[in-house]
């Protein structure tokens, strides 16, 4: 349980960061919150020479409102994402997603973007970055781009970052009127990782005609999804018990679930369906 020996690197901003990523490339790691490399340094899973510590760049810590979007900057700890008053008002999905993080001292120390960064297949943003439409901001010593979410989940573990780019804030779109959002899980034990965990944004007329859904779905597949084939038998219907428990029913359509020591793949398509519909349903009443 000790890790390799590296030489280990703290810049206080992103320019400074960025340098060291050009100069070491491949055989460098960023290190935000710690929850995910060093398990895998201590198991040797992972031995970088250079370790390159991002925890004083206090640049990268915020959550402002940006016109109708919300920034966070990918430092920002998940406690500050669970407590914020602007996310709770204008995006109560990622506060409420922040909640159920493992434990208070992951909730101090993990970082929004170092868990989005390291795409477990099991991780809680996954789904609310989802179902949120959200975008995120990679910077390189080449310039900046903007990743959609469905995009920027590329595998287990994988993302569509390259190589020398760095995750530097997160894009949130303020949700409209007459909207229900909700994230419900079941965890593993031990860890509090998502067996499997649905978020779930619903939009309503006044008439009570869904007019936009959007489900992720995380710790069902090698990566979090949108399950669109529940969005698409959402549109346009009046929503009652009924029509969301078929729409749930669709959960785990064309996906080929996970199977491991904690759950089959069977109990994991099992999860998604029932985990869906209450999430709706949650979604449905908050409206």
């Amino acid at each position: 349980m000790i890790p390799a020996a590296f030489a280990y690197f703290r810049p206080t901003n992103v320019k400074e960061a960025l340098t060291l990523l050009d100069q070491y490339k491949d055989e460098a790691k960023l290190l935000a919150g710690g929850h995910s490399l060093i398990p895998l340094m201590k198991l040797r899973l992972a031995q970088p020479r250079y370790v390159i510590d991002l925890g004083r760049v206090r640049e990268l810590e915020y959550i402002r409102e940006s016109g109708d979007q919300v920034l966070i900057g990918a430092m920002t700890r998940h406690v500050a994402v669970e407590t914020s008053d602007l996310l709770r008002q204008r995006c109560p999905l990622l506060a409420e997603t922040a909640s159920v993080i493992g434990d208070a001292q992951v909730r101090n120390m993990g970082t929004i973007g170092g868990s989005l960064a390291h795409a477990d297949p099991a991780a809680d943003y996954p789904a609310a970055i989802l179902a949120l439409d959200a975008e995120m901001r990679a910077v390189s010593s080449q310039g900046e781009r903007w990743i959609r979410a469905e995009d920027f989940f590329v595998d287990m573990l994988t993302t569509a970052l390259q190589p020398g780019e760095l995750l530097v804030e997160i894009k949130v779109p303020a949700l409209p009127p007459r909207t229900g959002t909700a994230y419900v899980k079941v965890a593993q034990k031990a860890s509090g990782f998502a067996l499997c965990g649905v978020a779930v944004v619903l939009t309503m007329d006044q008439q009570g005609v869904c007019q936009h859904a959007a489900v992720g779905i995380t710790g069902v597949a090698p990566k979090a999804y949108r399950a669109r084939a529940v969005e698409q038998a959402l549109r346009g219907q009046k929503l009652d018990a009924s029509v969301m428990a078929a729409a749930s029913a669709k959960a785990a359509e064309g996906i080929d679930p996970l199977e491991d020591l904690h759950a089959s793949a069977e109990y994991r398509a099992h999860l998604a369906r029932v985990f869906c519909r209450r999430a709706l349903e949650q979604a449905h009443a908050r409206i």
